[in-house]
């Protein structure tokens, strides 16, 4: 009977991941896969579909969930009205004057605009589809020119207000969303410095020209503009850092103020544009919100069949080192983020890799600021992240020639993988200060 047991039980773990993988395989969308797998492998166990189904809107019975299209909507507000232009230009003032000063520009304007989008995908879009081509206007390598946004957006998922960690907070059962972006923020800004280090390197070796000087009278515009821009992001975590404000209701006042800066303020477009910007964010977000409630119900069947035990048992037994146990969750993380988007990987792993974390002693904080920063090195590696996809097209070039100029900022990448995932306080200094 035990034995039957184990094998019925054997049998549903591989409809529940073989079938899902196989769906992949046939280039069905990922949410609509997990989803299918899901309803077959309670089918299988005799479980009501129907149960299956109420887990999964359960999932998204979630009042965090609500600062998502707040975020969403904030970052197309800001997009649509100019921002990463102004923060492009405010870069400019601050550092444009330097050797290499328009890619160092890039790696500012996307740590800038990071605070705003809290997307990777959105920053190359934006700031990409202004800085690559004036890059390659003045003779910069056009490889370059993409590895350097591309890498630098990157920041996007780290600092906040990411969109991502609260996916994150709400698969790893409620984890502090305050904290995920307060660990967030100093690992951020490290990676941007050490993408800077690099891009003034390469850039004195090649001898790129230093940026064009601004008019001093233009200055104070250019700041003002720039910094009306970036309170968004203060007021977002000054809402929920000192507690008045939930990060839904900080959400949701940091929109208002942008839609008032962007319309009233910079009035650059018209209020008719507001239908555009509401429709694109309602395909953005129902998109997120079937990957989150299908992700739900698959986790629920993990933990059902005790899949993420499983797996922890076999890593902790493979090693009881727990350096090794590390690097093993690390080559998981970048070894799947090379072949899945980041969103349904945040939901797939966080069961499964949680506890592993966990039971060798890494905080809950800690581990999502490590699985953030590992599938944003997912987002610009081949042959499926996205954003390299994006920056390729916008640079006009190959996903092999882009591939190849990256190497050496791949290894920036991961060297500050390494340093974070092996130094806890990186990411949870602020955190523990501030008593998030």
């Amino acid at each position: 009977m035990t034995m039957m047991l184990v094998r019925g039980e054997t049998l549903a773990i591989l409809i529940l991941i073989g079938g899902f993988l196989l769906l992949l395989l046939f280039r069905v969308p990922i949410a609509l896969s997990l989803a299918v797998a899901s309803l077959a492998t309670g089918i299988y166990l005799g479980i009501d579909p129907a149960a299956i189904v109420q887990r999964m809107v359960a999932g998204l019975n979630s009042f965090s969930l609500l600062a998502i299209p707040f975020f969403i909507l904030a970052g197309e507000i800001m997009n649509e009205g100019g921002i990463s232009r102004r923060l492009i230009n405010l870069a400019n003032v601050m550092i444009g004057k330097i050797r290499g000063g328009l890619a160092l520009v890039s790696v500012l304007s996307s740590t800038l605009f990071g605070g705003i989008s809290g997307s990777a995908l959105a920053d190359t879009s934006s700031t990409g589809s202004v800085l690559i081509p004036m890059m390659k206007k003045q003779k910069y390598h056009t490889d370059f020119a993409v590895s350097v946004n591309i890498t630098s957006s990157v920041q996007g998922v780290l600092i906040p207000p990411s969109h991502n960690m609260i996916i994150y907070s709400t698969a790893a059962g409620g984890v502090s969303i305050g904290g995920l972006f307060m660990g967030g923020l100093i690992p951020g800004l490290i990676l941007g410095l050490a993408i800077m280090v690099l891009t003034y390197a390469i850039a004195v070796k090649r001898n790129y020209p230093k940026g064009e000087a601004i008019k001093k009278e233009d200055i104070p515009k250019i700041v003002w503009d720039g910094v009306l821009g970036l309170f968004t992001v203060v007021i977002i975590l000054g809402g929920i850092l000192s507690g008045l404000f939930t990060a839904t209701e900080s959400a949701a006042i940091g929109t208002l103020y942008a839609f008032i800066i962007t319309f009233f303020v910079y009035r650059d477009i018209r209020i008719s544009r507001m239908g555009v910007i509401l429709k694109r964010t309602f395909r953005t977000l129902s998109m997120v919100l079937f990957l989150i409630g299908a992700s739900s119900g698959f986790g629920w069947l993990l933990a059902l069949l005790e899949v993420p035990a499983m797996v922890a048992d076999g890593m902790i037994g493979f090693s009881p080192n727990n350096f090794v146990t590390i690097l093993m969750i690390l080559f998981i993380i970048l070894l799947l983020g090379m072949v899945m988007d980041m969103a349904p990987l945040i939901l797939i792993l966080t069961p499964i890799l949680l506890p592993v974390a966990t039971s060798i002693g890494m905080d809950p904080v800690h581990f999502g600021v490590v699985l953030m920063l590992a599938l944003g090195v997912g987002l610009v590696t081949p042959p499926v992240g996205s954003v390299l996809f994006v920056g390729s097209a916008i640079g006009k070039i190959s996903i092999e020639k882009a591939s190849k100029g990256m190497l050496p900022f791949y290894g920036v990448m991961i060297l500050i993988l390494l340093l974070i995932a092996f130094i806890p306080g990186i990411s949870l200094f602020l955190p523990d200060i501030l008593g998030q």
